[in-house]
């Protein structure tokens, strides 16, 4: 997490959006880990992030994160499997990815 003084610093690798899953842009934080998120399939979605994620990432309105449809209610329902930092927005849009704007 944190490096000490002399050590190189990390590479951070891209995780890029696998099958089924989907870039989105969260739109309203709702309270108890559920937020409306829209995703680049311009739906909106009331994600949650699972219990295993819970505290390892924080998310703000208007991050950037990946979202796992549900397999049943797909259209209104999702998961949050990742957060994005500000610079792999940048690299998001050089590979290709559309990535929706609030």
């Amino acid at each position: 997490m944190f490096r000490k003084p002399g050590q190189p610093p990390e590479e951070h690798r891209l995780i890029l959006p696998k099958e089924g899953e989907l870039i989105g842009v969260v739109v309203k934080a709702q309270g108890a880990s559920k937020f409306s998120v829209l995703c680049s399939d311009n739906r909106e979605r009331m994600c949650s992030i699972p219990g295993r994620l819970k505290r390892r990432f924080w998310i703000k309105e208007n991050d950037l994160v990946l979202v796992k449809p549900w397999v049943v209610q797909g259209d209104e329902k999702g998961d949050v499997v990742y957060r994005y930092s500000l610079m792999d927005k940048d690299s998001l849009k050089q590979r290709g990815f559309t990535v929706p704007q609030v």
